[in-house]
């Protein structure tokens, strides 16, 4: 019953992709190729039969029998000689499709039918964003591809960096031999900047700029140990039962090296060191019973002192990382960009049970609720850590907005075309406060009379924000007047300089249809010299 369920759902989906094949409208061929490169769990990913390469099954993500799927053919084991994780299951290999030059596996990840079912906002990943860049003029397999990759192996991978090496010349060659815009998410920023300190020789032959979006280079420490101690759930609520159990995630994510380069980075001096803390029943040198808080710093996560479920050749891998990140640097012609996410509580210590509830036995954390101290940033990655790059940087953007939600924002959107010039440049634009000041109107005038001199000056200026179109007055509300500001100065005379006066107004209109005029008008009076 189970295969047929399967076919029924496969058929379906090859009928909705077909009535969604749409032709585009728009192509710009001036356009430098992008390459989107996705973060943990990003990418959809096939088994495929070893002895039969026509059986591919997708793994990641699926709705029929996903827990069951993972567990048989995602569970892994690492292998410390090669650092490579291996899937338990030696029958199938496990592969990421190429189908969209790359961009189907780290479009939409669920299949379309689970999307109906369940809704954009668990399935999408970079799928606003592709569909933006189409509106821009951008070309599937001329200026827009897609580098997925199996995310439970290292960011450093030398099979993941040959790859990736690959995959940025095929992308300059099909693009007529334009250098690359790298636009990564998360983990993936990872994955980009071990590429930058391994191949010196290969990044500025094909780079123009790389944007790092929501990075995390010393770590997403609250985050990522009470992953380890909790297991992931990507989907809240009934969703659930579609997916794959917290329990399962869990143990795939102890094996893999790419999730232990996301802890917190143990030499990195940090404002606030992360903390991990334990509330422990232990008995004392006199056998009495006494609860205790144990506090845990990142140096001290290895396995000696803290008997939790860590792999310590995979930690001693994740050090080696580190180590590389640090000595990335970026190429004299290439441009670096960040941005960030803020304004959102984000787990940065994590405490495990109370006073009134102490933990009683480490194996069983997994049914205890963490309690965070909480940092600004994206819900996930903290702000400082999402900073602390250690590049030479064209620009930083903070951008109010959670991990993966900020790349559906249109104020993320409207940065990333400004940055790769896609488009009609625009010089007025202002990409750290998302705003345009366009100026609309200057008149300068000077005359002389009766020993005076007068300089007059108008300017206006049109303010266009972003959202501003979306804005409408509430019915009923009075017309909002204009607010006027006046300022005047003086100069008193003396032998080095003449009397001086000068005055001006500034008028702010209300918004309107998304723009707002601003008018300056200024009057100077001074003793004709």
């Amino acid at each position: 019953m189970a295969v047929l369920l399967e076919d029924i759902v496969k058929s379906v989906e090859l009928w909705l992709k077909f009535l969604k094949k749409e032709p585009q409208s728009f192509v710009d061929p001036t356009l430098d190729p992008v390459l989107l490169v996705p973060g943990v769990a990003g990418s959809i990913l096939h088994a495929v039969d070893k002895d039969d390469a026509g059986k591919v099954e997708r793994v990641w993500v699926r709705i029929l029998a996903a827990d069951h799927e993972l567990c048989a053919k995602l569970w892994s084991r690492y292998d410390p000689s090669t650092g490579e994780t291996v899937s338990l299951n030696q029958k199938v290999n496990i592969v990421v499709p190429e189908d969209r030059y790359g961009l189907y596996a780290i479009d939409v990840l669920d299949p379309d039918l689970v999307h109906l079912i369940i809704g954009r906002e668990c399935v999408y990943y970079f799928h606003d964003m592709i569909t933006e860049m189409l509106k821009w003029g951008f070309q599937e397999g001329k200026t827009l591809f897609g580098f997925g990759y199996d995310f439970r192996q290292s960011n450093r991978l030398p099979d993941t960096m040959d790859r990736f090496a690959k995959k940025l010349e095929s992308v300059y060659n099909a693009s007529g031999g334009k250098k690359i815009n790298v636009i990564s998410h998360s983990m993936g920023g990872i994955l980009v900047k071990c590429f930058m300190s391994l191949h010196s020789d290969v990044r500025e032959s094909f780079l123009i700029s790389f944007c790092l979006i929501e990075f995390s280079p010393t770590g997403a420490p609250g985050y990522v140990m009470s992953t380890f101690l909790n297991g992931m759930s990507f989907v809240e609520g009934w969703q659930q039962n579609f997916f794959i159990s917290k329990w399962s995630m869990h143990q795939m994510l102890i094996e893999c090296p790419s999730i232990y380069e996301l802890m917190a980075h143990p030499t990195f001096d940090w404002e606030h060191i992360p903390f991990l803390e334990f509330w422990r029943n232990k008995q004392d040198s006199n056998g009495k019973s006494q609860i205790m808080l144990e506090k845990y710093t990142p140096v001290s996560y290895g396995g000696t002192d803290l008997p939790l479920p860590f792999n310590e050749d995979i930690m001693e891998w994740a050090g080696e990382t580190f180590q590389i990140l640090s000595r990335a640097k970026v190429p004299s012609k290439v441009k670096f960009y960040n941005i960030y996410g803020t304004s959102l509580a984000t787990p940065h210590s994590v405490c495990y049970g109370d006073e009134k509830t102490p933990v009683s036995d480490l194996g069983d954390l997994r049914y205890y609720q963490p309690k965070y101290v909480c940092v600004d940033g994206d819900g996930t990655v903290p702000v400082e850590s999402a900073k602390a790059d250690g590049l030479n940087a064209e620009a930083r953007v903070a951008i109010p907005g959670e991990h993966r939600g900020i790349l559906c924002e249109h104020h993320l959107f409207r940065v990333v075309r400004h940055w790769i010039k896609a488009g009609a440049p625009d010089p007025f634009y202002n990409p750290i406060n998302d705003y345009v000041i366009l100026p609309t109107a200057f008149e300068m005038d000077m005359r002389k009379e009766k020993g005076l001199q007068f300089t007059s000056l108008k300017e206006e200026w049109e303010i266009v924000a972003s959202g501003c179109e979306h804005e409408e007055d509430a019915a009923g509300d009075e017309p909002k007047e204009p607010l006027v500001s006046s300022i005047t100065v003086s100069r008193p005379g003396d032998d080095q300089s003449s009397a001086a006066e000068a005055c001006a107004t500034l008028v702010v209109h209300p918004q309107s249809e998304g723009k707002q005029l601003v008018e300056l008008n200024a009057l100077s009076v001074s003793v004709d010299a």
